[in-house]
């Protein structure tokens, strides 16, 4: 598991190991951490052009420590100031003491330092940092050339750390080096999209696994939740999902949610509309059923609302029922606050980004620039759990941290993807696992899945679903 964790309690983490060590150790560990990461992107030290933009916290005093042991291997460092008057006095008579220089960030000659530098570090504001980059900052940061690599220290300035959220400018960095814990800002997007690849460095630190805000799942923790049937499981000790989806306008949503819950394990799968000649063309393996869904037969969880149109009255049956239900797409439209709520069953709600705005009365942008909050506001006021799809998927429920899905690509961005985790993700809930654990495991796979049958390339929300078995062995092999 990766977890990830607030500002508050790191520093108070760090509180407990700077009280117990010499003074500046902690600092210098982190610097050595940094220092190295700085040294193996660059390959070649001696010779290099190394700017650090230093602000005026401990941040900064890092980027002075790290720069101070890159220049006693040949580097050519020099320190941009953005506050002179309060920059770590340790870290920058290091610095000098190695033969890094020194500019005021004032001054004319400070952009063409950095404009000239082959690797630029990003010291300028840390992890307590709030808002975009104030205008001096931003104006230096324009001038990184466009080969430059960036690396930032601990989170990219700009970035919130707790949040990911983005307010103003902020610094684009291929690597982030953060010091003693991830920081939920830097697992999700937009921050995730600022931070580059992340590398973390252990300082020593004793955090509390209570204290976690954000954990993303491994593939030894999927591996360990994945359902595995016994010598003596028949189809419906596997798990039977059922399936209220599509419409005559949209037949295919129906038809990629079974293949998804086809392909995430269940033993079998019930049909319940009117897209039933479509599926059993594609998958005569289901049941077809067209009466309403209480009068289908007996499953362990349902999936219902892709391509279900205004079909309330399914919607209603659905959501009376004692099993797991799972509300997507267009069910979401037609589920109610106050019905959802009263469900003693658990309850998944899988909204993207504009169906989430639509349920909390905001605009689209406000959830994709605040998705933490967005997504646990959702679960509050529903009293279930919410997985956001997105860029960076999320899954809040009422207990434990969110977690943050790592799996995915760019190209998954396609039409009946959704579907297609939807009817996974039921599955997962027909097979006994709770809502937060499918929601999660079933965006793992599904992201997981999407890789396999891209490959880098396009791909289609049927490819993503004939991929999820290699994305169930794959993660198996850990096991």
């Amino acid at each position: 598991m990766r977890n990830a964790y607030g500002v508050e309690s790191v520093r108070a983490a760090e509180r407990e190991v700077m009280a117990r060590g010499p003074e500046g150790a902690l600092m210098r560990r982190a610097a050595a951490g940094l220092a190295a990461e700085c040294a193996q992107l660059l390959g070649k030290v001696y010779g290099a052009r190394i700017a650090l933009l230093v602000g005026s916290g401990d941040n900064g005093g890092d980027a002075l420590y790290a720069g101070a042991k890159l220049a006693g291997r040949g580097a050519g460092v020099t320190a941009v100031l953005l506050a002179p008057e309060r920059t770590h006095a340790g870290g920058l008579a290091a610095l000098r003491a190695a033969g890094g220089t020194v500019v005021d960030g004032s001054e004319d000659r400070a952009e063409g330092v950095v404009a000239r530098a082959r690797l630029v570090v990003d010291g300028i504001v840390g992890i307590g940092g709030r808002g975009g980059l104030r205008e001096r900052a931003a104006r230096l940061v324009a001038a990184v050339a466009g080969d430059a690599l960036v690396v930032a220290v601990d989170v990219p300035s700009g970035v919130d750390a707790d949040t990911g959220e983005v307010h103003g400018e902020a610094v684009r960095a291929d690597v982030t080096v953060t010091f003693g814990a991830y920081k939920p800002g830097l697992l999700i997007d937009p921050g995730r999209e600022y931070a580059g690849a992340v590398r973390l460095v252990d300082i020593g630190l004793e955090l509390a696994s209570g204290e976690r805000v954000l954990e993303a799942l491994q593939y030894a923790d999927v591996a360990g939740l994945l359902p595995r049937p016994s010598g003596e499981s028949d189809k419906y000790r596997r798990g039977v999902v059922g399936v209220v989806a599509g419409s005559a306008r949209y037949p295919g949503a129906a038809v990629l949610c079974v293949a998804g819950a086809l392909r995430g394990g269940a033993g079998a799968v019930r049909y319940v509309g009117p897209a039933a000649d479509a599926v059993i063309a594609r998958f005569p393996e289901t049941l077809v059923s067209a009466g309403p869904p209480s009068k289908a037969g007996r499953v362990q969880a349902w999936v219902v609302g892709p391509g279900l149109g205004d079909d309330g009255e399914r919607l209603r049956d659905v959501v009376a029922a004692d099993v797991p239900v799972l509300i997507d797409a267009d069910g979401l439209r037609l589920a109610g606050e106050r019905e959802v709520r009263a469900r003693r069953a658990p309850t998944l709600l899988t909204p993207h980004a504009g169906e989430a705005a639509a349920l909390l009365g905001v605009s689209r942008e406000e959830v994709e620039s605040a998705r933490l909050s967005a997504v646990r506001e959702l679960a509050g006021r529903y009293g279930a759990t919410v997985l956001l799809k997105g860029s960076t998927t999320l899954v809040a429920s009422g207990e434990g941290p969110v977690r943050v899905n790592p799996t995915g690509t760019p190209w998954l961005a396609t039409a009946g993807s959704g579907d297609v985790l939807s009817g996974l993700a039921g599955s997962l809930l027909a097979a006994g696992l709770d809502a937060r654990d499918a929601g999660a495991v079933g965006a793992y796979l599904h992201g997981l899945a999407a890789r396999h049958a891209s490959s880098g390339g396009p791909v289609a929300a049927q490819d993503v679903a004939d991929a999820i078995p290699a994305a169930w062995r794959d993660v198996r092999r850990t096991d």
